[in-house]
């Protein structure tokens, strides 16, 4: 077991911004090996060494499911490496742990669904929706580092 500061253990709101952090994390990292797998799958390499080596130069393309993967992925670094940041501000102000991890949560359902609809082409506005849900916890995060911060500008 690893050695745990105990500070940090005390730091409810903390752990539970990690536990909800990681598990974006691990679904970017999913994303990518689907990405991955689609381009193996329809023969479809950003690099001609790639291409060369799944059997020819003609395999150096795009594609338009590796693109959506891509775009995916591309969304995920746009929204979920702020959130990384307003969340680890935010868990020092000692925010309510209950209402910080409504925060985390929402954010983290929303990105997850965010993908799904991405990835298995959902109707409009599924996505939208999930992105525009998953913003909320952010802008008030963003809000409540700068109210707290303020004096010190």
């Amino acid at each position: 077991r690893a050695a745990r500061s105990p500070k940090m253990m005390e730091n409810k709101v903390f752990l539970s911004f990690t536990f909800y952090s990681t598990i974006l994390i691990l679904k970017m990292y999913v994303v990518a090996i689907i990405t991955g797998q689609v381009r193996l799958r329809k023969k479809a390499f950003a690099n001609p060494e790639d291409a060369l080596r799944n059997g020819g130069l003609q395999f150096f393309r795009e594609d338009p499911d590796v693109e959506r993967c891509r775009r995916a992925h591309r969304n995920d670094m746009e929204n979920i490496f702020p959130f990384l940041f307003l969340g680890a501000i935010y868990s020092l102000l000692d925010p309510s742990p209950t209402v910080a991890r409504i925060h985390f949560l929402i954010f983290c359902v929303g990105r997850i669904i965010h993908t799904i609809a991405y990835l298995l082409q959902l109707r409009a506005p599924t996505r939208s929706v999930a992105y525009s849900v998953a913003q909320l916890p952010c802008f008030s995060m963003a809000l409540q580092i700068l109210l707290a911060t303020t004096p010190y500008w």
